[in-house]
């Protein structure tokens, strides 16, 4: 486990953008943290002990900042990397779900042979926020066949109650708000 120090670090390289994407939001920027070495390799550290002996399959990486997190974790874990994105970005057949945001609806796509039946999986992405892109990559995971055994975020934010959208199951991030 990492010490509290240690994670103070990481969090200090979040910076905190106002007014984006719309007015009144405060967005969580994480593009100083993967900029620090670091913080970047202490993020994945966190992330990558809690699933040490969880036998995880598949890794499943939301578009895009996902990518970043879920590619270097499953190498970690010695687990495959399935990309979940937006649509028409994926050129063999896929999967689609529909799912809102804190902003619009969006939608979710995944190649049809990504996840084998009884895959074990996580799901990763940057910031927990409403929680409707994490139930969208849960919802494709399963289509097909797999277990989701977890989620994982670098950021949650608490107060928007995402983890209630995604409830129940095991639920992992490294810095709250």
């Amino acid at each position: 486990m990492l010490s509290a120090e240690t994670l103070a670090y990481a969090k200090s390289k979040i910076r905190d953008i106002p007014d984006f994407p719309t007015p009144g939001i405060l967005f969580k920027d994480i593009t100083p943290l993967l900029a620090d070495p670091r913080a970047f390799h202490i993020v994945l550290d966190s992330l990558a002990e809690r699933f040490i002996g969880a036998h995880v399959d598949a890794i499943v990486g939301v578009e895009a900042r996902g990518f970043i997190f879920g590619g270097a974790l499953a190498a970690r874990l010695n687990a495959s990397f399935v990309p979940a994105r937006k649509p028409g970005k994926l050129p063999a057949a896929s999967d689609r779900v529909s799912y809102k945001t804190e902003y619009s609806v969006a939608e979710l796509e995944m190649h049809k042979d990504s996840i084998t039946k009884g895959a074990r999986v996580v799901v990763v992405d940057d910031v927990l926020a409403t929680g409707g892109t994490a139930k969208a990559a849960a919802q494709l995971v399963t289509n097909q066949g797999g277990e989701v055994i977890a989620y994982a975020f670098v950021i949650e934010l608490a107060f928007l109650n995402g983890r209630n959208v995604i409830a129940p199951g095991r639920l992992e991030s490294v810095i709250t708000y």
